[in-house]
């Protein structure tokens, strides 16, 4: 698996995927903050340009945690269906990335493939393409979820709705739902990002 790439006569080395994944990202605070992001744009492009060349299986083959340690990844590696993995796991994701987009791929075919992968191989994906790559793929992926309402038919516009008070205030928090209930958002989700995340605090937000 290459790690390393040249770029405008400098050498970029990174030492693992996760390493690749997180300096792949476009430009956010918060991975300033955390001290994951790229140094610069161009380490940014480099880390594209490796995370592009590696295949399907050396992101499956790594994942950001280890297997033994996290019940999550375990999930989501013993999902996989094999039968699609193994059609594509020599694929790089570049190769990846043009078969989701291409004219020639339908959206059974996506249906089918996207059975074999993991979760770092998608956003892998995500982060070497545009905005326009990202919107025109997922046309090609339909998710149809029916609760009290149905999202995810083309065509139609859902939103989530996010209330959330620097206090963690409840009652704050409840006419702040109330309020885009009554324009007809969250219909796709309501999310509360709580201040502070200890369990006694989130367990009275929630």
């Amino acid at each position: 698996m290459k790690l390393k790439t040249t770029l405008f006569g400098n050498v970029y080395q990174f030492k693992d995927v996760k390493e690749v994944l997180a300096k792949a990202n476009e430009l956010r605070s918060g991975d300033v903050l955390a001290g994951v992001a790229a140094a610069s744009s161009q380490e940014r492009v480099a880390a594209k340009q490796v995370l592009s060349e590696m295949t399907v299986a050396d992101i499956r083959n790594n994942p950001v945690i280890a297997y033994e340690d996290d019940c999550v990844t375990r999930l989501i590696q013993d999902d996989v269906n094999e039968t699609a993995y193994n059609q594509i796991k020599n694929w790089s994701i570049s190769e990846l990335r043009e078969y989701v987009l291409s004219d020639e791929t339908s959206v059974d075919d996506i249906a089918f493939t996207r059975k074999g992968l993991t979760s770092e191989v998608v956003a892998a994906v995500a982060k070497i393409c545009s905005n326009a790559d990202l919107i025109y793929g997922a046309k090609k992926m339909p998710v149809i979820k029916k609760a009290n309402t149905t999202i995810g038919i083309p065509g139609t516009f859902s939103a989530r709705l996010q209330p959330n008070d620097t206090r963690d205030d409840v009652q704050s928090i409840a006419a702040q739902i109330y309020e885009g209930l009554s324009f007809g958002v969250g219909d796709a989700v309501i999310g509360v990002n709580p201040v502070t995340d200890d369990v006694e605090n989130l367990s009275r937000v929630l």
